[in-house]
């Protein structure tokens, strides 16, 4: 079973450097991720979803290969090529697996213009080694949806939000603002 962890950012850059951070240590064994979105909200209100596995990309190639060996069969592997490709970038783009497309649009909609927000759908995760090579990211967001146990939760939050003095108002990221 999955983990859906979704952090707000108040900028895109921090989130993108977030969403990098989580590939890299993907590609370590130290985290293993079945999607990872980062999520923007323009000055302008709307709302961007920055996938990071491009499904046409992958369906075209996986079609163009399928279709070369279908056309090969008819002594006409260029052809066949050609179609697969089609087929196959055209089930990449509405195939969609990982964190529901809808259900970030409208994490995003709440987010402050401007801001953005890193989505995960974690299935493994070495936490203490995960969280030393977040370090540069430690009290630079807000916890704003985690499938997580309360104990796993609160730890996640200590980590990541930075929380203000009690007498001091302060910004709400994904408040939803302007």
């Amino acid at each position: 079973m999955s983990d859906l962890i979704i952090v707000a950012f108040p900028d895109e850059a921090t989130a993108f450097a977030a969403g990098k951070a989580l590939v890299a240590l993907q590609k370590q064994h130290l985290v293993e991720m079945e999607d990872v979105v980062v999520v923007t909200r323009d000055e302008t209100g709307r709302v961007h979803l920055n996938q990071s596995i491009n499904l046409t990309t992958g369906g075209a190639i996986g079609g163009g290969i399928w279709g070369t060996l279908i056309g090969l069969l008819f002594l006409n592997p260029v052809v066949g090529a050609a179609v697969g490709a089609g087929a196959g970038a055209l089930a990449g783009k509405f195939s969609d697996i990982g964190i529901d497309d809808g259900f970030l649009r409208d994490i995003g909609k709440s987010l402050d213009k401007g801001g953005a927000a890193v989505g995960m759908l974690v299935r493994k995760i070495t936490t203490d080694k995960v969280l030393e090579q977040l370090e540069p990211f430690r009290e630079k967001g807000r916890v704003i949806h985690t499938s997580l146990s309360n104990e796993a939760e609160a730890r996640l939050k200590a980590f990541i939000e930075k929380i203000p003095p009690m007498h001091l108002p302060h910004d709400q990221l994904g408040g939803g603002r302007k």
